[in-house]
């Protein structure tokens, strides 16, 4: 993989934008507010990265990180996502997102509910089980911090994985998308299993420098996963 498109320049497309340019991968990255404002961020990642409108970034790749709220894959151009590998990093957040049925009853998961947003595409689960500002902290640790991909497609799910392998990370097969929610919010293998101290995150998340996460502390974790309550998830 030498090349990603990315649409979202939110904490976590930006995370995953620095790793990928020091990886020698280039980037198109894209947000809803056009390319004007991604003028600093482009300068700060390099030469190899380009600010593009979202059919661009689709385009550019035939695997494209979302990093964008449900909410905004109606505004995606699902043509241009046709035929591609996406890797998809977004969670449900009612607050952000609205009640959205399908998934407060368990009738999906988030992951699954992606793939129907983007029947023509081949949708994949990661890195939305770690906060933003652990990714660069994280990433190339030794040992390498593990990280769950789930996916239903095998070519896909193989891309995504190389990608999160070049990126500095641990990969661990976590299943097909219907199981993604052993990585969701309250899940038990979210967040504060990257955190640094026993309390979590405590008072202050951001100031949490995260430790790394071995396969097997993962595969555990995972396992032992509860599905939450998502009709009660408030946020």
């Amino acid at each position: 993989m030498n090349q990603i498109g990315i649409i979202g320049s939110g904490a976590i497309g930006k995370a995953i934008a620095h790793l990928a340019v020091d990886a020698g991968i280039q980037v198109t990255i894209a947000n809803s507010r056009g390319t004007e404002t991604l003028t600093d961020l482009v300068a700060d990642l390099g030469a190899n990265a380009h600010s593009g409108t979202t059919q661009e970034a689709a385009a550019f790749s035939d695997l494209v990180v979302l990093a964008i709220p449900l909410a905004a894959y109606e505004r995606l151009p699902h043509a241009a996502l046709n035929g591609k590998t996406i890797l998809s990093t977004g969670n449900y957040y009612p607050h952000r997102d609205g009640r959205i049925q399908v998934l407060d009853t368990h009738e999906m998961t988030t992951a699954e509910l992606e793939q129907t947003l983007l029947p023509g595409a081949r949708v994949v689960k990661a890195f939305n089980n770690i906060v933003a500002h652990h990714i660069p902290l994280l990433a190339n640790s030794e040992p390498r911090t593990a990280l769950p991909v789930f996916g239903d497609d095998p070519r896909a799910k193989d891309e995504v994985t190389d990608l999160v392998r070049a990126l500095g990370f641990h990969p661990i097969d976590a299943g097909s998308l219907s199981e993604s929610w052993r990585a969701e919010p309250e899940s038990g293998a979210y967040t504060a299993i990257y955190a640094e101290g026993p309390d979590g995150f405590g008072d202050d998340y951001l100031a949490d420098r995260g430790r790394p996460l071995t396969a097997d502390e993962l595969e555990k974790l995972l396992a032992a996963s509860h599905r939450p309550d998502v009709a009660a998830r408030k946020f």
